[in-house]
């Protein structure tokens, strides 16, 4: 019994602090069908095709006439660091940082202006085919979790907008 009066206590603690789940009501919840209204705008170049691809796999394409549109801006940087004596670069860091609007497709207001950012750690070898694998690898990589950044920080923004309630 002793045993559980924390996990009794962790329940009732996590019952009244308000948290609900944000994908509610599955396919046809509020948020979901705020998704499901977002055209994502083309995106230049490679890492912007990676990343609107991503996007669009977790949110879908728009269902009818989009309600709202998503533009993103990409930077990506390669650093390198690490340096030997001889300076050759052996280790890089490669950085891609997204400023993204959601805006009304209507009216063309911007609701929601912000950042996603990721970074990843490459090591240069003495092939280069390697190393310029590695970079291509990572940038996928980054364009997977920029876009989990901007797919969670819409639903999160649709489940507070008063549609998404």
């Amino acid at each position: 019994m002793k045993r559980l009066a924390p996990l009794l206590a962790a329940c009732l603690i996590l019952a009244g602090c308000g948290l609900r789940p944000l994908y509610q009501g599955g396919g046809s919840g509020a948020v979901a069908q705020a998704l499901g209204g977002i055209e994502v705008a083309a995106i230049d170049g490679k890492a912007g095709w990676l990343v609107r691809n991503a996007i669009t796999d977790r949110i879908g394409p728009p269902t009818g006439t989009p309600r709202y549109r998503l533009e993103v801006e990409l930077d990506d940087r390669i650093s390198g660091f690490g340096v030997r004596r001889d300076d050759a670069v052996t280790r890089e860091r490669r950085t891609l940082r997204a400023r993204y609007r959601l805006r009304d497709a209507g009216a063309g207001t911007v609701l929601l202006d912000t950042t996603a950012s990721s970074d990843a750690g490459i090591d240069v070898v003495n092939s280069d085919y390697a190393t310029i694998a590695a970079e291509n690898t990572a940038l996928e990589n980054l364009s997977q979790a920029i876009a989990d950044q901007i797919v969670a920080r819409l639903a999160l923004y649709a489940s507070r907008s008063p549609g998404g309630r």
